[in-house]
């Protein structure tokens, strides 16, 4: 875009932000809805566009968050090409978690001192309740790549910048973990730079783990959560079996893959997709289980703070590490059967899939048969697996007879 095209944008932008400061709603349309509505909340909340830097939450406490998270690992494999990105473009890039909390910065020589000076780097608070309207939390709300330019930030601290930035998803489940920004200099706006924004969530989202760290299963023996999901669905706190509903089952699954906890909003997502159900009810379930769990659950974002194993964590640690066998042996089945809730349903599905194809490409006998226990009708996996054992293998008269069975 050139500069004179860039310059005669920012003085609309800078207009609209004056229209609205003195007058408010004259400004309605002069930008665009989400602008005029973050506005509108940043006003209630910070009284006034002077603020001079954004708050920053306690040091310890977002470096424990950070640390050993699936955001974390994800962006060290790629750490190089983020770094990359940032130098190359004069850029300071900020992944954040899912309250618009600043995890993680790299900043080019320029725009890092930028930063420092308005406390964009780790622990800063840029929620627009916080600093005013900005991308970073307009993707975290709209869930979609946002970009914010110039005068369209809240706060008069961060005129002179543009800044792109796009949701980071759990590849898995799909949740939102937080959002990846890109922030310059706002005479170096570029049109690529939403799509910039895209690939970098998209490259973090390719380098998640799958899962958080596996655990050994131990419903007695060890202090903490243990939860059976394949096949059955069991829960120990502290060996103690907890009873408890299907959806409480659920919601305590999904928070048991997320340990770096999910807003209300989020967990509503994950539990109940597009169904008619009220925030208030998810609420309900979630203080039965706080209590359940003797408070060791925690709010904003929600969040457990015991330790926690569970048998999916346990089946693709296993199949990450080449131990099929083990992996079978370890699959009770499918993650809750009947489920509806999307995120579980495409973890049941990536589960049972995962399996399946580590069986196809090592179809170890005994393994094979465990499995054809546990899914009966899947004759595929023992026609390969006969295919490639020797005449006379002591297994071979085994998988005729579940082939046997599977076609009656």
């Amino acid at each position: 875009m050139a500069r004179t095209e860039l310059q005669a944008r920012r003085l609309e932008a800078v207009r609209a932000w004056t229209s609205f400061v003195e007058r408010g709603d004259e400004a309605v349309d002069q930008v665009r809805p989400e602008i005029l509505t973050s506005w509108t909340r940043s006003e209630a909340a910070i009284h006034g566009p002077d603020v001079t830097e954004a708050p920053l939450a306690d040091e310890a406490e977002t470096a424990a968050y950070w640390q050993g998270s699936a955001l974390q690992t994800a962006v060290e494999r790629v750490e190089a090409e983020l770094r990359r990105t940032a130098e190359d473009g004069d850029l300071v890039v900020a992944v954040t978690d899912a309250e618009t909390r600043i995890l993680w910065t790299y900043g080019g020589r320029v725009m890092r001192r930028k930063a420092e000076s308005v406390n964009f780097v780790a622990g800063g608070r840029w929620d627009d309740e916080s600093v005013g309207t900005n991308a970073l939390d307009l993707a975290n709300r709209n869930d979609r790549p946002e970009m914010v330019f110039s005068a369209e930030h809240y706060a008069s601290i961060v005129h002179n910048w543009v800044c792109w930035a796009a949701p980071v998803h759990d590849p898995v489940s799909g949740a939102q973990l937080g959002v990846i920004d890109l922030s310059t200099t706002w005479n170096r706006s570029h049109p690529i730079g939403l799509a910039t924004a895209r690939v970098m969530a998209r490259l973090i989202e390719t380098a998640m783990p799958l899962t958080h760290s596996p655990v050994r299963l131990d419903e007695s023996g060890e202090p903490g959560l243990v939860m059976r999901l394949l096949g059955t669905a069991e829960t120990w706190l502290d060996g103690q079996r907890l009873l408890l509903n299907r959806r409480q089952t659920e919601i305590l699954a999904l928070l048991a893959m997320h340990p770096e906890g999910l807003s209300l909003e989020h967990l509503h997502a994950l539990v109940y997709g597009d169904q008619a159900v009220t925030t208030s009810t998810l609420k309900a379930e979630v203080s039965h289980l706080r209590s359940a769990l003797g408070g060791q659950l925690a709010s904003r974002p929600y969040r457990l703070t015991m330790p926690v194993s569970t048998d999916v964590d346990l089946v693709l640690s296993l199949l990450r590490r080449g131990r099929v066998a083990a992996a079978v042996d370890a699959y009770g089945g499918d993650l809750l059967p009947g489920t509806n809730s999307p995120a579980l349903s495409e973890l049941a599905e990536y589960v049972a899939v995962a399996v399946r194809e580590a069986l196809l490409a090592e179809p170890d006998p005994d393994a094979v048969l465990s499995y054809g226990e546990r899914a009966p009708y899947d004759t595929e996996v023992v026609e390969v697996c006969l295919a490639r054992l020797p005449h006379g293998h002591p297994a071979v008269p085994l998988l005729k007879g579940r082939l046997a069975a599977a076609s009656r």
